[in-house]
């Protein structure tokens, strides 16, 4: 009765993640003795792990990628003249942080979209607000919202990103 009441209380506050690791943890309680500031831990490390996981859903989803691509997906061994130091270097997202921008160049198919999807991708992963967009229909886009008035609207949307990727 009083477990009931204390997961009405989580919902109502919003936490989902130590909600779903209560329940969990109640359930197999006579394996799984924890202290109380085990059980605490655990609780607090499912609600950060339930918000992170939201978080990075949303920053994903409002991204608008062309190519589901993460670091790990590309193959360095395609003779594509990619150097794995560097692109690894650039996972760390310290060129995101330090306002640094990235042009990726080369022929038609050589996986430049993929590249900058993977790249922007790993932002989302470290928290980083990312817009991807096709340059075609950023510069119409931008063409309708100053005709139609909402031009200042557009510009600030994109400048409230932290990372933009225009392919």
């Amino acid at each position: 009765m009083n477990n009931q009441s204390t997961i009405e209380k989580m919902h109502q506050m919003k936490l989902y993640g130590m909600v779903r690791a209560f329940k969990s943890t109640m359930e197999v309680a006579v394996k799984a003795s924890f202290t109380p500031d085990e059980m605490l831990s655990h609780l607090v490390d499912a609600e950060w792990d339930e918000r992170y996981n939201r978080k990075l859903t949303r920053l994903v989803r409002d991204a608008r990628f062309r190519y589901q691509a993460s670091i790990e997906q590309i193959d360095f061994q395609l003779s594509r003249n990619l150097d794995k130091n560097e692109i690894l270097r650039f996972s760390d997202c310290a060129w995101i942080r330090e306002k640094k921008d990235i042009i990726i160049t080369g022929p038609t198919g050589a996986g430049k979209s993929f590249l900058a999807t993977a790249l922007a991708h790993q932002g989302c992963i470290y928290g980083f607000k990312v817009l991807y967009m096709n340059c075609a229909k950023l510069l119409s886009q931008l063409k309708i919202s100053k005709a139609d008035g909402t031009y200042v609207r557009e510009l600030a949307k994109i400048q409230n990103q932290d990372v933009l990727v225009i392919d």
